[in-house]
């Protein structure tokens, strides 16, 4: 990187206090014009935090930010656009009801809207991204990682200098991914700016001009991409060494099968999942892989009540020896079954409540009663809190006030309190970073451990070949092949699902 030049944005000393305590303090940042800049630091590092000062989402306690040497202070996410700065939010910021074609046009609406030139136009810019969306699609109908392609096609689209990702990869499949990298890299050579965030720090290390790493909401490495390496990140990030086998298996020696908890066959769901087949044994953790679109998040949704399979030729499932057919999440939850949604913010938790409230829901969820006990609720989710490290200042706090990974484990100690036989994690560790991941891999391996069926479903290969005991591959609504992590490689898992 070129440091005879000015950056055209900086920021000194910045520090952004909640209810007095920081979040970020007395942070110096700056980017380039046309750098791709990559902000790395664990879950509550306050990666998002400075950000969102930046796009103009919240403000600054004290500091200076500066564009092209003038200091600014954007009330609102729309100034900052004015000004150039767009974010793509790793929560969808789309409106639900309306389409694809309307959420890009959004804001740049004209007087008169003729909604046949709006798709045409909308077509048209996301073809040239290699984008696969419907421009006249419903926003609701679409999946985690089509919202996400709308996302930053309406931030290209609004042609910013400078463009924030956060966790813009984390739903995509591997070649959505190499086509968004390729966006960045034209981006980039048109002069736009990039603030990567992400926790695939293998992304950051190879798109990244510089890197920025922060802990505990303080600066502690800013320097070019090449002076980086995994291990220096991760000692960076963590403030420790982690061990190198994180993704390699510790111990050669599988889980033995216990109890046949789970039995499915033939489970068909109109043109999603069919006559998918397979079992799940207590006492062992079940992997499940297979690309987005492959059925494997409908099979899990089905088994857990929370879809109903066809009414007729739909199969059968039976948990314990003992066929079931759910109508609701709160039967399955009642028979020992729950699911750990990969979408925690529309699915996982009340966001204007409390973490000792939501952890209570699950509990009452699971028959704990009617009667609030205020009591119990404060011991419950001091409990928990303790148990999985959820890193915030007290258990009023708001769920949605946590950074993504301080979310996650709210979710997971949510389903565990209502004392599960049969557990389906779908992608634990999307938007975790390494060390919660640790944390996440330590918690579900504890549980079979302790004889709980584990079925985790994962899209990152490496979690599945070091966690999972039994491998099931997933294609266009049926399992495909199963392995053993013995006899199994990636290119194996990877020939299976796409073959």
């Amino acid at each position: 990187m070129d440091e005879t030049r000015d950056p055209f944005i900086v920021m000194e000393n910045v520090t952004k206090e909640y209810r007095g305590v920081p979040a970020i303090k007395d942070v110096d940042f700056n980017v380039f014009e046309g750098e791709v800049h990559a902000l790395l630091g664990e879950n509550g590092a306050g990666k998002s935090t400075l950000t969102k000062m930046i796009a103009g989402v919240t403000d600054r306690t004290s500091g200076d930010l500066r564009l092209d040497g003038k200091s600014v202070r954007f009330a609102t996410p729309s100034e900052a656009i004015r000004n150039g700065i767009a974010m793509v939010f790793q929560e969808t910021s789309l409106v639900p009801s309306m389409t694809v074609a309307q959420n890009l046009n959004l804001g740049n609406e004209r007087f008169f809207n003729r909604l046949r030139g709006l798709n045409i136009a909308a077509q048209q810019f996301l073809q040239s991204l290699n984008f696969d969306v419907d421009p006249m699609a419903q926003v609701s109908s679409l999946g985690a990682a089509q919202m996400q392609m709308v996302e930053i096609a309406r931030a290209v689209l609004q042609n910013a200098r400078l463009i924030i990702f956060d966790e813009p990869t984390a739903t995509m499949t591997p070649e959505e991914k190499r086509y968004f990298f390729a966006l960045v890299a034209r981006l980039k050579r048109r002069g736009v700016s990039i603030i990567f965030i992400s926790h695939a720090l293998e992304e950051a290390l190879s798109i990244a001009d510089r890197i920025t790493i922060l802990r505990d909401g303080e600066l502690i490495a800013t320097d070019d991409a090449a002076a980086f390496d995994r291990d220096s990140i991760i000692q960076s990030m963590v403030g420790r060494v982690l061990s190198d086998a994180l993704y390699s298996r510790k111990d050669e020696k599988l889980r033995p099968a216990g109890e046949k908890m789970l039995s499915v066959q033939n489970l068909s769901m109109g043109g999603l999942v069919r006559n998918a087949s397979f079992t799940v044994y207590g006492g062992q953790i079940t992997g499940m892989f297979g690309l987005i679109g492959s059925g494997r998040t409908e099979i899990s949704k089905i088994v857990s009540g929370v879809l109903k399979r066809n009414f007729f030729f739909g199969g059968e499932i039976r948990l314990n020896d003992r066929p079931v057919r759910y109508r609701l999440p709160r039967q399955a939850v009642r028979d020992g079954i729950v699911y750990v949604t990969e979408d925690r913010k529309a699915e996982g938790f009340f966001d204007g409540m409390s973490i000792s409230e939501n952890l209570y829901i699950g509990k009452l969820a699971a028959g704990g009663g009617a009667v609030v006990r205020p009591r119990e609720m404060a011991a419950l989710a001091e409990q928990w809190r303790e148990k999985l490290n959820i890193r915030t200042l007290n258990s009023d706090a708001r769920v949605i006030e946590l950074s993504g990974g301080n979310q996650q484990k709210v979710v997971i100690a949510k389903s565990l309190v209502q004392k599960p036989k049969l557990v389906i994690f779908d992608e634990p560790t999307r938007g975790v970073d390494v060390g919660a991941i640790a944390e996440i891999h330590q918690l579900i391996q504890s549980l079979a451990d302790d004889g709980i069926a584990v079925l985790m479903i994962s899209s990152y290969l490496p979690e599945i070949m070091n966690l999972a005991d039994r491998i099931l591959v997933t294609r266009q609504g049926r399992i495909v092949e199963e392995f053993k992590p013995g006899e199994a490689s990636e290119e194996k898992i990877m020939y299976a699902a796409v073959h």
